[in-house]
C-alpha cells in the first residue's frame, strides 16, 4: 500500500521541524552531561597516579629491604658511605637519603617518580623521585607519598 500525502503536504515538507530538533539536542545534551558527571575523568586520573604511587612505594621499599638482607641488615652504607636513613622524612633524593646509587640497577631498575611531576628518572646525579623515606625505632623503613591526591595518605611501613 502506498502512502498518500494530504493535498496540502508535499514530499518536501516530510522532515522534522526546528522545535524537534532542538528538543532532541537538547535531551542528548543532559544524557552526555549525566554520564561525564558520573565518569568524572578527573577523579578517575586522581586515582590512577594514587594507585601508580602505592606501587612505587612498595618498590622502593622491597629494593631497600632487598638491600638490607644483603648487608645483613646494615643500612650504614646506603648512602653513599656517609650515614643511614634520615629518622625524619626526607625526598628518596635529598643527600640526607640519597638511597639511589646503593639500589640503581641491583635492587630497581630505576627509581620512580611521581606520575605529576612529569620527569623520568634518567640517572643517579639528576633526579628528584618526589617519594619521602625514613628510619623509625626498630629499623622500621617509612616510605610516602606526600604529593597523593584526593586527600589519601600513602605510606608504607616494614
Amino acid at each position: 500500500m502506498i502512502n498518500k500525502l494530504p493535498k496540502n503536504k508535499t514530499a518536501r515538507d516530510q522532515g522534522f521541524t526546528l522545535i524537534e530538533l532542538l528538543v532532541v539536542i537538547g535531551i542528548l545534551t543532559v544524557l552526555l552531561a549525566i554520564v561525564l558527571i558520573a565518569i568524572n575523568p578527573g577523579r578517575q586520573f586522581s586515582q590512577a597516579n594514587n594507585t601508580k604511587r602505592r606501587s612505587d612505594v612498595n618498590a622502593i621499599l622491597n629494593a631497600v629491604h632487598q638491600y638490607s638482607a644483603d648487608n645483613q641488615g646494615d643500612l650504614s652504607t646506603i648512602n653513599g658511605g656517609s650515614g643511614t636513613l634520615p629518622a625524619t622524612a626526607t625526598d628518596v633524593a635529598d643527600s640526607g637519603a640519597d638511597i639511589c646509587d646503593a639500589l640503581v640497577p641491583t635492587y630497581i631498575a630505576e627509581l620512580p617518580t611521581d606520575p605529576t611531576d612529569g620527569t623520568e628518572f634518567s640517572s643517579c646525579t639528576t633526579y628528584s623521585a618526589d617519594y619521602q623515606i625514613s628510619i623509625g625505632a626498630g629499623n622500621r623503613i617509612t616510605v610516602s607519598a606526600p604529593a597523593a591526591e584526593l586527600g589519601e595518605t600513602i605510606s608504607v611501613t616494614r
